[in-house]
This record gives structure tokens, sequence and C-alpha cells, in this order.
């Protein structure tokens, strides 16, 4: 028998506060001390209580040390940053990246709290039928999503239908992939039905909704759909090396200057344990609750304005679907999301970034908008300094690109004065780019924050949003030969950045390859990019089309072994019925 090495998180009630977001504030728990389960009581208070604690393992447990999302995020073509932070788990070393451990047990201790709450509130008496339906919903919502991580992440997994304080087993099989998608089906099927919509009277702020679970319903269906199309299925996308040599004429010496990237046309490779799975239905599936959500349904979800989207006051609107959301300066409940992406000051008031701002992303992905698309002209940051830079008065711009207009110099060193825009000569800062992780497309989304200055400020992260929803939605309509509808949504996300319309079907193909391409630049430094080149089949050569190493020098090489992460050494040690691990890894 193996010794057992997991260990399984106790209802997370002590501490401080947390925040999750499907709309509004989440609840807060200040209890003096942990409280055993066998006291919580039987009342609204104690399914609150019960439900709190399953969703702070987000924070506590996940989120709180960075470990999320930088699972999640940082193993994909057009992300970037410094070595140190993607030296294993960017370069596609995922043995040696130790947070990557938590991408397996963070998810199944929330699994098991979860399969607790509900086995406990399920056993209350004094509380009604529909407030505990909704908590329980909530719960098979968390747990649909923790599997759904989990599946993508290692293909098949043990699936617990109890805790293990009822089954007394940790030796659990893997069960196949497709199996599991039909658990995930069946809790999220079961949690709309039992949960509040947001405009119902019950409905309590902050909470996931029977819209959450509809809307990860298209996703999961997408999924499923996607991974199950037919091999040589071709998508396009726009790569390629990331510099070329040219000869500066203000330096008097060779400069890498960014390429653009080109259309390299892809064949979709078969996706293991999507074999046997039939797309069309599953398509059909993703539409039948799309609908339904676009409907009303399900309430009023819709996509917020782009100059609100990412300010902190609109974290709680209905496009949120279900994101996690911790306080400033907590010293449990919290995330690195504004560190990792946007960098703190030194103090409130400085312009100076201290600590931070390391993940962007490349020029591939910044070259695929139009000039005229909010979300690089507002969302990317174009001009920051960091601290060491006020000694010369020196700042860093962005894009390489921007040279003269930022400059007066060309990309070439050539010295064009009438082509420097007025308020970057204005500013006065001694300006440069560099081809290092110092000048990356850094997004604005987590600036918004209460404290600028704070390592662990207020950030968000959101898991689900209704932009995510749509362009599901366009897809499955794509690929069940309904283009017009299919471009319909596609616009809806388009014109909210002012980016330019559709207004032709370019076919099928092409058709796929734009939505593909839209769900990259909307849901960038969102978590989902490598998760949707491994549905698609096509994670392998969009890897190594980069032909290397990327804009900051991180190796994007990849093999057959890293389409699915190893399952951790300590798992294996202590589960008897999981015998090897996954492919390449051991």
């Amino acid at each position: 028998m193996k010794i057992n090495k997991i260990l399984i998180s106790a209802m997370l009630l002590g501490g401080s506060a947390m925040m999750t977001t499907s709309c509004n504030d989440w609840l807060t728990t200040d209890p003096e001390s942990f409280i055993g389960p066998e006291n919580l009581g039987d009342s609204k208070e104690a399914v609150d209580q019960w439900v709190t604690g399953v969703y702070s393992n987000w924070l506590y447990d996940m989120m709180c040390w960075g470990e999320f999302p930088r699972v999640l995020e940082l193993d994909c073509d057009y992300i970037s940053g410094p070595d140190w932070l993607l030296a294993h788990l960017g370069a596609g070393d995922f043995q040696g990246e130790s947070s990557l451990d938590k991408m397996w047990k963070g998810p199944y201790n929330l699994i098991n709290d979860a399969n607790k709450a509900i086995r406990y509130i399920q056993a209350m008496g004094n509380v009604s039928d529909e407030y505990k339906n909704n908590a329980i919903g909530e719960m098979e919502f968390q747990k649909a999503f923790a599997y759904f991580l989990l599946v993508r992440a290692y293909g098949p997994v043990p699936f617990k239908e109890t805790d293990v304080t009822v089954s007394g087993s940790y030796n659990d099989p893997r069960m196949p992939v497709a199996e599991v998608y039909e658990k995930i089906i069946s809790l999220l099927e079961d949690a709309a039905s039992k949960m509040y919509k947001i405009d119902d009277a019950g409905y309590q702020k902050g909470h996931v909704a029977a819209g959450s679970a509809a809307g990860l319903l298209v996703k999961v269906y997408c999924t499923m759909a996607s991974a199950a199309m037919p091999a040589e299925t071709p998508i396009t996308i726009r790569t390629g090396e990331p510099y070329r040599t040219v000869f500066d004429q203000l330096s008097q010496k060779d400069i890498q200057v960014c390429n653009t990237p080109a259309a390299v046309t892809l064949k979709k490779q078969v996706v293991s344990g999507y074999e046997n799975l039939n797309s069309a239905e599953l398509y059909a599936k993703a539409i039948e609750w799309g609908k339904k959500l676009v409907a009303g349904e399900y309430g009023n979800y819709y996509l917020s304005d782009y100059a609100d989207l990412w300010k902190s006051s609109n974290r709680q609107a209905p496009e949120f679907m279900w994101a996690v959301e911790c306080l400033d300066g907590d010293t449990k409940y919290r995330n690195q999301v504004h560190t990792f992406y946007s960098g703190y000051k030194a103090s409130a008031s400085s312009e100076f970034i201290y600590s931070g701002g390391w993940v962007g992303c490349t020029y591939n992905w910044y070259a695929l908008f139009d000039d005229s698309d909010l979300r690089i002209l507002d969302g990317v940051r174009h001009v920051w300094r960091y601290y060491y830079q006020e000694s010369y008065n020196g700042a860093f711009y962005y894009p390489q690109a921007w040279r003269a207009r930022v400059t007066g110099y060309d990309l070439y060193g050539n010295y064009v004065p009438d082509e420097q825009e007025q308020k970057y000569k204005d500013m006065g800062y001694n300006f440069q780019n560099n081809t290092s992780s110092e000048c990356l497309a850094f997004t604005t989304k987590y600036e918004d924050c209460k404290n600028s200055a704070s390592d662990y400020t207020d950030a968000q992260w959101p898991f689900l949003r209704y932009a995510d929803v749509l362009l599901c939605l366009s897809e499955a309509l794509n690929e069940t030969d309904q283009p017009e509808d299919a471009i319909k949504y596609l616009n809806q996300v388009r014109q909210r950045s002012n980016a330019h319309l559709m207004d032709a079907n370019p076919g099928k193909n092409s058709l796929r390859s734009s939505i593909i391409e839209e769900r990259a630049k909307e849901l960038a430094c969102e978590g989902d990019r490598r998760w949707d080149l491994i549905r698609w089949g096509i994670y392998l050569d969009a890897m190594n089309a980069i032909g290397g190493f990327d804009d900051s020098g991180i190796n994007k090489n990849r093999t057959e072994r890293n389409l699915l992460y190893p399952i951790p050494a300590d798992e294996i040690s202590a589960n008897d019925a999981i015998k090897e691990n996954n492919p390449g890894w051991n």
C-alpha cells in the first residue's frame, strides 16, 4: 500500500474576507477560530458558511502564492515574460515547475470541500428547499469548473463522488475523458436548474448564478466539439519568428526589429480522448444553451461598454459571469494578478513601477489588431517607467513600430522630426525600447485597483466572461453552417472595442480562423489561449511556428509530451489506482 501524501484541505472558515464575483460583493466571514463542520448548525447562516468555505479555496489555496493563474496562462504562443518566471512552465519544462502541482491539488481540494458542503447542506432541515438547492447548485458549479480545468490539463482524471471522510479512499482510478465530461455536463445542468437567476429576488450578490452554469455549458460543449473535429481541419493563425536584423543609422550598429507575423495555415491533429465524440451534436448543444442565455432565459447578461469594462467599479457587471476577486492587503485571501500583469509602485503617488509588470503579450499578438481597436489603443500600456529609470529621466514605449511617433527616429535610425507626436515631445523623457521582457504588450486589464502600491491589492481574475460565451456561440454556429448568425455574435464583440466588423461571409474555414483569432485578442491575459490551441489540435504547430524563441528569449519549442501536464509525483505515490504518469513525464 502506498503512503498517502495528499493533504485534503479543511473547511476554510477562519481568517479574513474574500470576494468572488458573478455580479456583486461576496460574503464575509470572520469567525474567531476554526469551526468544525459538526458545529456549524442548521440554518441559512450555516449554509452561507459552507458556501464561503468552498469559494475560499480559490484564493487561500490556489491564488495566494501566485500559482494561479500562471498555471493556466504562461504556456502559450502569445504570452511572454522574464526567464526567471517562465523558465520552466513557460518554456515547456513542466516537471521543473513546482507550482504546477497546484493545478492538480487545488481543484481536488476544492472538490472535496464542495462534496462535503453538499452532504451537510442536504441534511439540513431548518432551511428552505429553495435556499438549499441554490447553495447545492453553486457547489455543483464549482465542482464542474474544477473538473473542467483538470480534464483539459491532464486528460483522464479521477472523479470523486463524495468527500474522503465518507469514501475513506484515495485510490481512485482515472476516468476516461468523455466520461469526465458527462459528469461535468450533468453537474452544470443540475446547477442551472437549482441556482437563482441574476434577476431573481432571492439571488445573493456575488454568487455564481444559473446563467453562469449555462455559459460554462456553452464553453464546455465547444471544447468537446472542437477537440472532436476531424484531423486535417484547416486553421490559419498569424505567427512567425519575432525579429529580423537591420542596421540602425542612429547607433551605427545592427539591431533587432519586430517582424510582422505571417498567416500560416495549420492542420488540426487528433486530440486524445475526444476521438469518438460527435462534434456536430456537441455544437448543437452549445447553440441550444447559448441561445437560451442570449435570449435572457437566465437573466439580463450583456457586454459592458469598453470604457467601463476593466474599471474596478465594473467588476460586478453581468459580463463577469464567474470571477474571483480579493481584498486589498489581505494576508490569506489574496492574489498577485495586479503585480504580475501591471506591477506595483513604491507609493500610490509615484509614477514609477517598483516591482512586477512581468507578464505580457508578444508582438505577434499585438499585430493582430486593427489600428483603431481599443483593445490595443487603451488596452495595452504604451508608456511606462520603472524606478531605475528615474535617474536618467527614462521611459519605455511600446510598440517598437511607434519609434518615429515617440522619438522622432524611424525603425532604421533615420531622423524624422515631423513624425514625432507633440504629446511625446511634451513628456520630455529619454524614450527607449528593447527586445527583452521589459518591453512587451502589457495589458491594462488589471491596472485599476484600490492600492497601486500594494503587492496584494484588490485584483479580480475573470474565469468566464459573457464575451467568451458569445465567441463560443459564434464558433458553434459557424461549424453548423449558420454563418450569418456566427458573424452577428462575432461582430458584437468586435463592435464593443471599435474593431473592424465582418461584413460578408468569408467561408467556413476563414470564419473559423477569425473566431479563434478573436478569442486570442479578446481573452488575452485571461488564461485561455493554451487551452484553445490544445482543443483545436494545433498547439504543437502553433508553438513551433515561432521558430524557437519568442520576443523575450523564452523557448517555445514543444513536443508531444507538452500536450498534457504531468500528474504530481506524490499523487502517483499515494494513489494505487494510478500506475503511470502522462506520456513523456516520469
